[in-house]
């Protein structure tokens, strides 16, 4: 027996037609959730990376300023090492280590040094001085006045001629032929002046007899010492040192 479909082919198309409509409402809902879904997300990662971007920029603002402080201190630092120096040198115009190599250089064989002081002072005569003619008391005041006027222009334009580098010498010899050479060594170096004897006694070490001895000088205001000087005096020390 055929079978006979009494509905009509126009009702059976309009529910086709609905339930693909349906089917792609279903899909487009799909999509746009995800899009949606996706746009949110974008959006708080990019917050977050906004956060993390604004922490590390005033992080590296806080080191830009740790680092320009240090700078800062090390320019000072600079700059009073260099203040340091100069005072130094105006105080001090040969290194001490100069003057020790210079004494090292000039010792005869057998003789050592014990003992070395350097001392700096004011200059006595830059110091107040009584004249010895028997002038009047005005003229006696005017010349102290005189004298102490020129001092004070002195001190204000060198300040460091004004001291003087008093150096004591200490040390053992085989006999005074030996300190006797030492002191005309010393007296001919270009940096020392007044080089004097103060004490030679005799004394024993270890059954060996040895004369100690004790030496006072200047040390000169007018030596200017070059690079080439200071180097060539340290290593005539170093020589000598070596062959000790």
């Amino acid at each position: 027996m055929a079978n006979i479909n009494f509905v009509p082919d126009d009702y059976v198309q309009g529910n086709e037609s609905r339930r693909t409509n349906l089917v792609y409402l279903v899909l487009f809902a799909v999509v746009m959730t995800a899009l949606g879904g996706s746009f949110v997300a974008i959006k708080l990662r990019q917050r977050a990376c906004g956060t993390n971007e604004a922490v590390v920029n005033a992080r590296m603002t806080e080191i830009k300023e740790v680092i320009n402080q240090f700078e800062q201190l090390q320019a000072k630092r600079r700059e009073m090492m260099k203040t340091a120096l100069t005072t130094a040198e105006l105080l001090e115009p040969v290194p001490r280590s100069v003057v020790l190599a210079s004494l090292t250089n000039n010792l005869p064989s057998g003789v050592s040094l014990v003992q070395l002081n350097l001392l700096q002072k004011e200059s006595k005569q830059n110091s107040t001085t009584v004249p010895t003619n028997r002038g009047s008391k005005y003229q006696a005041t005017q010349e102290q006045r005189q004298s102490a006027q020129e001092g004070e222009a002195q001190a204000g334009e060198n300040p460091e001629k004004l001291l003087e580098t008093h150096i004591s010498i200490e040390g053992t010899a085989p006999s005074d032929l030996q300190v006797a050479a030492y002191i005309e060594r010393l007296s001919g170096s270009t940096l020392l002046d007044n080089v004097a004897l103060v004490e030679s006694k005799e004394c024993k070490i270890e059954d060996s007899t040895f004369r100690q001895f004790k030496l006072t000088a200047m040390l000169r205001k007018d030596v200017h010492l070059t690079k080439e000087d200071v180097e060539r005096i340290r290593g005539r020390a170093e020589e000598s040192v070596w062959n000790f």
